[in-house]
């Protein structure tokens, strides 16, 4: 049986109150105690040396990895992908949906709840705290990589009837606000618990700001999808830039969206404000080849996931490890809020952050060390090492 109780020795901890230099964690049957000048009374000490020591990551929004994908169905693929994730440092996640059949998402959401049942203690695998709905409630302009055929008006009845397959899972929603039925769609998600998120929308700032009015507080893989930055058009990017209490999606792997492009993002919005998250498909950690995205073909080459037939980005193969360090080469932000980038923003953006997202007594020992080079050296889930 895997040991849950040691004391890690490193030369730094994330903590809420900001980064401590030095010290012990001291985590005792899989759950933190705290962090201390001296280690706890009997535990094993592990010494990591130059590394520092982060919360678990938390992705909110990931289709797949390691060739499967949520929307497979299939809850045995599901813990593949969880248990490469966690090898990854990414120990909670939100299992992200896609525009598919109504059936298909429901589908969907029992596997994943299923998947969720079937978790054992001490198990080697990232977290499921929820399912994110990313579509089908999308319109045809920037509809990406979501498939057009099953694009529709949102709906409270498919939402309260997919929750229904989830039991209860469903955490966020994706929008267009541009849609009629949006603001009714917002206001009754969020009275059902559901977070809203706006994208894959050609909606101006002002269809935008009335639906965050609403309720909604999430913008969708900010820049990719929606209408652009335009000083007499501000579109949905404006919006996200420019509304407070939201939070703002962003994939950092250099191709969604350029460095510069980002670094202009979190100087509007605050660092606060933008979570980091993969968008990662099946093809994740996969070599180039042909891959499905649903029903949709797609290449990955050199990196970059396109479909097939438009040739349209679908996607990434990022790891939110990789996305931390990004941040950091590219001088955007210190790597002390790169890592609450990866972590407790996300957390806050889904309503998990009660669970996940930080280092705190009491809280399941989900954490990350961090190599000098900032690579991920160790992971470990429920104080379970699993990578």
């Amino acid at each position: 049986m895997a040991e849950k109780s040691f004391c890690i020795k490193a030369r730094g901890f994330f903590l809420p109150s900001g980064y401590r230099d030095g010290g012990y964690l001291n985590v005792r049957d899989g759950v933190i105690e705290g962090v201390s000048d001296e280690p706890g009374e009997g535990l094993r000490v592990v010494d990591y040396g130059d590394a520092t020591v982060t919360p678990g990551f938390v992705d909110t929004h990931i289709h797949g990895y390691a060739d499967h994908d949520f929307m497979d169905c299939d809850p045995a693929g599901n813990h593949e992908i969880l248990r490469a994730l966690a090898q990854k440092g990414t120990t909670s996640i939100l299992a992200t949906t896609l525009t598919a059949s109504t059936e298909a998402i429901d589908k969907a959401c029992a596997a994943i709840a299923k998947t969720v049942d079937e978790r054992e203690g001490g198990s080697a695998e990232a977290r499921v705290q929820g399912i994110f709905l990313e579509g089908p409630f999308f319109t045809e302009k920037h509809k990406g990589a979501q498939n057009a055929a099953y694009l529709c008006p949102p709906s409270l009845d498919k939402l309260a009837a997919w929750q229904k397959s989830a039991r209860g899972l469903i955490r966020k929603s994706a929008i267009a606000p541009e849609y009629e039925e949006s603001l009714a769609y917002v206001r009754g998600a969020v009275k059902m618990g559901v977070k809203v998120a706006l994208g894959h929308s050609d909606a101006t700032c002002e269809q935008g700001r009335r639906a965050v009015d609403a309720g909604a507080n999430t913008f969708v893989h900010t820049y990719n999808g929606m209408s652009g930055l335009h000083h007499r058009k501000p579109g949905l990017v404006g919006c996200a830039m420019t509304t407070d209490n939201t939070y703002a999606e962003v994939i950092s792997d250099g191709l969604h969206v350029r460095p510069e492009a980002i670094d202009v993002l979190v100087r509007a919005k605050g660092w606060n404000e933008v979570a980091l998250v993969s968008d990662c498909l099946r093809c994740g950690g996969m070599p180039d080849g042909d891959y499905m995205l649903g029903e949709l073909p797609i290449v990955l080459k050199g990196g970059v996931a396109r479909l097939r037939d438009e040739g349209n980005i679908a996607g990434s193969v990022l790891t939110l490890g990789k996305a931390v360090r990004n941040i950091v080469d590219w001088n955007i932000e210190s790597l002390e809020h790169a890592v609450a980038m990866a972590t407790i923003i996300p957390a806050k953006s889904a309503g998990i952050n009660d669970r996940c997202g930080q280092i705190l007594p009491g809280r399941a020992a989900d954490l990350v060390v961090l190599g000098a080079d900032l690579s991920v050296r160790a992971t470990y889930v429920g104080g379970v090492k699993v990578a």
